[in-house]
């Protein structure tokens, strides 16, 4: 069995070669918290901005905080160099129906987790081993027939990640993820 490879940062798994440049900035993961009117046109807003200059958006997840007073909480985990990012947490900043931007990746500590279904179809010894690996993760059956199950597991994403990976071979027909949701440690 080969031994498993370290890849660097910025590095391909493809090339045997580092092709970084050295003089360039690291491209960094960064979750967002933005508190906006709940209002129609918003989201679209927020989009429109990551969208209209080529940002990527890796995770997005939106609902409603604060029912009285109509504020809605966005979580965003996105990826740039730190330039970028601070141009990002700047330019969400001045849409006006942004009230709080977060980005609780330099903030300090913070928990994140997602949440995901999975549908395997599988039989005999595939069927039992689905559900041997779902009890080591902690993920629930939450539909069974006798083709089929379909597990809800809640984690960090790399969790998830690793959950999927191990259900394809044992019959993983079909997945949803809802995104990342995060808050900031402590008070």
């Amino acid at each position: 069995m080969a031994a498993a490879l370290n890849i660097q940062k910025g590095t391909s798994k493809h090339s045997a070669y580092d092709l970084r440049d050295p003089n360039a900035e690291a491209v960094e993961r960064h979750t967002l918290a933005v508190i906006v009117d709940n209002e129609a046109g918003v989201l679209a807003r927020v989009i429109g901005l990551f969208s209209g200059r080529g940002y990527n958006i890796d995770s997005l997840t939106v609902a409603e905080v604060d029912h009285e007073g109509h504020r809605s909480r966005i979580t965003i985990v996105t990826t740039g160099t730190p330039a970028v990012i601070d141009q990002i947490k700047a330019q969400l900043g001045r849409i006006v129906p942004v009230h709080e931007v977060h980005d609780l990746t330099v903030e300090g500590p913070s928990v994140e987790r997602e949440l995901a279904l999975f549908k395997v179809v599988s039989g005999g010894d595939k069927r039992v081993e689905a559900l041997r690996l779902a009890d080591i993760f902690r993920a629930n059956v939450v539909d069974s027939t006798l083709e089929s199950f379909v597990f809800e597991i809640t984690g960090t994403p790399q969790k998830v990640d690793a959950f999927g990976e191990l259900m394809r071979p044992l019959g993983l027909t079909e997945m949803a993820r809802t995104g990342i949701a995060a808050l900031s440690r402590g008070s």
